[in-house]
């Protein structure tokens, strides 16, 4: 990318170091001495998510900004920690929550704010595919991050209780496919997921049911991704009875928006450089990241206990 240069690689692994290390990109396999050694402005962690908050606040104290994969962390704990590390050493900390910088996404939750499809009343995600299979982490900190982000960013806030099941296929207590609802109790707004890398589909879709209209975004439909349909269901007064309503279906067009796509880790990575340049919050900061790990760990806390339903505290 314009803007930036690569100067050095860490893998635990050399040989996987080493197939990036070439002309003036240094291999390492320590993050303290690449950061200090190389004087980096910036860091960017897509190590297992149970090794973020170790690298990142070597990373954050040897003076580094620092963009990490989603999800933050495997733990609340790990989360402050982090965001700490960062406020303390006055840098940028990052979490690549990619959905929020890609267009198709941005455009629905401008559909949901605008009042296009009036009250947003509930939604839901699929995203199946057959692979990658994680061994470091469950299905649901894997896939049902990105949902779990999208959904909390379209309505404006933590969901107060969730409940989750799913099932270990291929390994024991790592759950291969698992089901999500999240309760945004203050809007009375129900959000639904569905995760697997267990499926024969390819699926990336997210659907949101208005008052007014209804909206589905396909992340596979690079030419049509979005799809906006008037159709509802409203009360009609029965007038020969005196007080009582019946519900009337309402079938209206189907509205395609032009929607210009673009790379969205691309723009996740520019957004990141601009927040370095300008000592910016990100879209994404730490404090975000920590909200979706909350959410993840009740997930999976009632995965555990075959659905039982939890709350998230403060939410």
């Amino acid at each position: 990318m314009d803007g930036c240069r690569l100067l050095g690689v860490l893998d635990t692994d050399p040989r996987q170091a080493r197939k990036f290390a070439k002309g003036d990109i240094k291999a390492f396999d320590n993050a303290e001495k690449m950061v200090k050694s190389l004087k980096l402005d910036a860091v960017v962690i897509a190590s297992p998510a149970t090794a973020h908050r170790e690298v990142a606040v070597k990373c954050l104290k040897a003076g580094a900004h620092v963009l990490v994969e989603k999800p933050l962390a495997t733990t609340e704990k790990d989360c402050i920690d982090m965001a700490k590390a960062a406020e303390k050493a006055k840098k940028v900390l990052m979490v690549g929550h990619v959905f929020h910088y890609n267009r198709g996404v941005q455009k629905m939750k401008s559909i949901v704010d605008s009042g296009e499809i009036g009250d947003l009343r509930y939604m839901y995600c699929v995203r199946t595919n057959l692979g990658p299979i994680r061994d470091d982490v469950n299905v649901l900190w894997d896939l049902a991050a990105h949902d779990v982000s999208i959904m909390m960013n379209l309505v404006g806030e933590v969901p107060s209780e969730v409940t989750a099941s799913g099932q270990p296929y291929l390994r024991r207590e790592i759950a291969d496919v698992a089901f999500g609802t999240l309760f945004f109790k203050k809007r009375n707004i129900m959000g639904h997921l569905q995760v697997s890398w267990l499926d024969p589909h390819k699926v990336r879709s997210l659907t949101i049911i208005g008052t007014d209209k209804m909206a589905v975004f396909d992340d596979v439909n690079t030419q049509e991704p979005i799809r906006i349909f008037n159709r509802g269901v409203v009360q009609d007064k029965v007038y020969d009875d005196f007080g009582h309503f019946q519900m009337v279906l309402r079938d209206g067009d189907i509205m395609i928006p032009h929607v210009v796509l673009a790379e969205p880790l691309r723009a996740e990575a520019a957004h990141f450089l601009q927040c370095v340049r300008n000592n910016e919050k990100p879209i994404t900061d730490a404090g975000h990241g920590t909200d979706v790990v909350r959410v993840l760990t009740a997930l999976d806390e009632s995965l555990r206990s075959r659905g039982k339903p939890v709350r998230i505290k403060g939410a």
